[in-house]
Protein backbone atom coordinates (compact mmCIF):
# COMPACT_ATOMS: atom_id res chain seq x y z
CA UNK A 1 0.00 0.00 0.00
CA UNK A 2 1.37 3.24 -0.77
CA UNK A 3 1.90 6.49 1.27
CA UNK A 4 -0.82 8.89 1.72
CA UNK A 5 0.42 11.56 0.26
CA UNK A 6 0.49 14.74 2.69
CA UNK A 7 -0.35 18.79 1.29
CA UNK A 8 1.85 21.27 1.05
CA UNK A 9 1.31 24.57 2.27
CA UNK A 10 2.52 27.06 -0.26
CA UNK A 11 2.32 30.37 -0.26
CA UNK A 12 0.51 31.02 -4.09
CA UNK A 13 2.83 32.01 -7.27
CA UNK A 14 2.43 36.07 -7.34
CA UNK A 15 0.78 36.83 -10.74
CA UNK A 16 3.38 38.10 -13.26
CA UNK A 17 0.68 40.90 -14.79
CA UNK A 18 -2.38 43.06 -13.58
CA UNK A 19 -2.28 45.61 -10.82
CA UNK A 20 -5.57 44.33 -8.88
CA UNK A 21 -3.92 40.75 -9.61
CA UNK A 22 -1.16 41.67 -7.30
CA UNK A 23 -3.30 43.55 -4.93
CA UNK A 24 -5.52 40.38 -4.32
CA UNK A 25 -2.37 38.04 -4.19
CA UNK A 26 -0.91 40.64 -1.51
CA UNK A 27 -4.81 40.63 0.59
CA UNK A 28 -4.89 36.67 0.22
CA UNK A 29 -0.81 36.73 1.87
CA UNK A 30 -2.64 39.56 4.39
CA UNK A 31 -5.98 37.46 5.54
CA UNK A 32 -3.53 34.41 6.33
CA UNK A 33 -1.28 36.10 8.16
CA UNK A 34 -4.37 37.99 10.11
CA UNK A 35 -5.66 34.45 10.85
CA UNK A 36 -2.73 32.65 11.61
CA UNK A 37 -2.41 35.70 14.56
CA UNK A 38 -5.88 34.87 15.93
CA UNK A 39 -8.21 37.02 14.00
CA UNK A 40 -11.50 36.24 12.39
CA UNK A 41 -12.00 38.03 9.36
CA UNK A 42 -15.43 39.44 9.05
CA UNK A 43 -14.95 40.98 5.52
CA UNK A 44 -12.84 41.50 2.50
CA UNK A 45 -13.00 45.00 -0.05
CA UNK A 46 -16.17 46.34 1.31
CA UNK A 47 -16.79 49.42 -0.23
CA UNK A 48 -19.19 52.22 -0.11
CA UNK A 49 -19.01 55.24 -2.06
CA UNK A 50 -16.80 56.84 0.13
CA UNK A 51 -14.00 54.15 -0.75
CA UNK A 52 -12.67 50.59 0.13
CA UNK A 53 -11.45 48.80 3.18
CA UNK A 54 -9.34 46.26 2.18
CA UNK A 55 -10.09 43.69 5.52
CA UNK A 56 -12.36 44.01 8.71
CA UNK A 57 -11.37 41.94 11.26
CA UNK A 58 -11.64 41.56 14.94
CA UNK A 59 -8.78 41.21 17.28
CA UNK A 60 -10.07 40.19 20.79
CA UNK A 61 -12.92 43.04 21.34
CA UNK A 62 -11.10 45.26 18.90
CA UNK A 63 -12.48 45.74 15.34
CA UNK A 64 -9.34 45.96 12.84
CA UNK A 65 -9.62 47.69 9.89
CA UNK A 66 -6.58 47.20 7.61
CA UNK A 67 -5.13 48.28 4.95
CA UNK A 68 -3.07 46.07 2.68
CA UNK A 69 -0.34 47.38 0.58
CA UNK A 70 1.46 45.16 -2.12
CA UNK A 71 4.85 45.95 -4.33
CA UNK A 72 7.39 44.76 -6.53
CA UNK A 73 10.85 45.04 -5.06
CA UNK A 74 12.77 47.75 -6.62
CA UNK A 75 9.33 50.26 -6.65
CA UNK A 76 10.53 53.56 -5.26
CA UNK A 77 8.97 53.66 -1.88
CA UNK A 78 8.51 50.98 0.75
CA UNK A 79 5.03 49.78 0.51
CA UNK A 80 3.98 50.97 3.93
CA UNK A 81 5.57 54.81 2.94
CA UNK A 82 1.83 54.76 0.37
CA UNK A 83 -0.17 55.58 3.67
CA UNK A 84 -0.41 58.39 4.42
CA UNK A 85 -2.30 60.76 6.88
CA UNK A 86 -5.21 61.01 4.33
CA UNK A 87 -5.79 57.29 3.79
CA UNK A 88 -5.52 56.84 7.47
CA UNK A 89 -8.03 59.80 7.81
CA UNK A 90 -10.12 58.05 4.92
CA UNK A 91 -9.88 54.72 6.76
CA UNK A 92 -11.40 56.26 9.95
CA UNK A 93 -14.19 57.60 7.72
CA UNK A 94 -14.64 54.11 6.46
CA UNK A 95 -14.45 52.22 9.12
CA UNK A 96 -17.30 54.93 10.95
CA UNK A 97 -19.72 53.90 7.94
CA UNK A 98 -19.08 50.42 8.47
CA UNK A 99 -20.50 50.60 12.14
CA UNK A 100 -23.16 52.26 11.26
CA UNK A 101 -24.10 49.40 8.71
CA UNK A 102 -23.26 46.71 11.00
CA UNK A 103 -23.60 47.82 14.67
CA UNK A 104 -21.97 50.17 16.96
CA UNK A 105 -18.43 50.31 18.22
CA UNK A 106 -16.95 47.16 19.92
CA UNK A 107 -16.12 47.26 23.14
CA UNK A 108 -12.27 47.25 22.16
CA UNK A 109 -12.97 50.07 19.82
CA UNK A 110 -11.27 50.42 16.61
CA UNK A 111 -7.90 50.09 15.85
CA UNK A 112 -6.71 50.50 12.04
CA UNK A 113 -3.68 48.30 10.87
CA UNK A 114 -1.79 48.08 7.91
CA UNK A 115 0.39 45.20 6.06
CA UNK A 116 3.30 45.51 3.77
CA UNK A 117 3.93 42.84 1.17
CA UNK A 118 6.93 43.52 -0.85
CA UNK A 119 8.01 40.60 -3.24
CA UNK A 120 11.31 40.26 -4.11
CA UNK A 121 12.99 39.37 -7.44
CA UNK A 122 13.53 36.05 -5.94
CA UNK A 123 12.28 34.16 -2.86
CA UNK A 124 9.24 34.33 -0.53
CA UNK A 125 7.16 37.35 0.26
CA UNK A 126 7.86 39.66 3.01
CA UNK A 127 4.92 40.32 4.91
CA UNK A 128 5.08 43.31 7.59
CA UNK A 129 2.10 43.87 10.01
CA UNK A 130 2.12 47.34 11.92
CA UNK A 131 -0.70 47.37 14.29
CA UNK A 132 -2.18 50.94 15.32
CA UNK A 133 -1.28 53.24 12.73
CA UNK A 134 -3.80 55.38 13.53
Amino acid sequence: MKPARTAKTTAPTPPTTSRGALGRYGEDLAVRRLTEAGMRILDRNWRCRYGEIDIIAVDGDALVVCEVKTRRAGWYEHPMAAVRPEKTARLRLLAERWLERHGGPPPGGVRIDVIGVLLPARGAPVVEHVRGVA
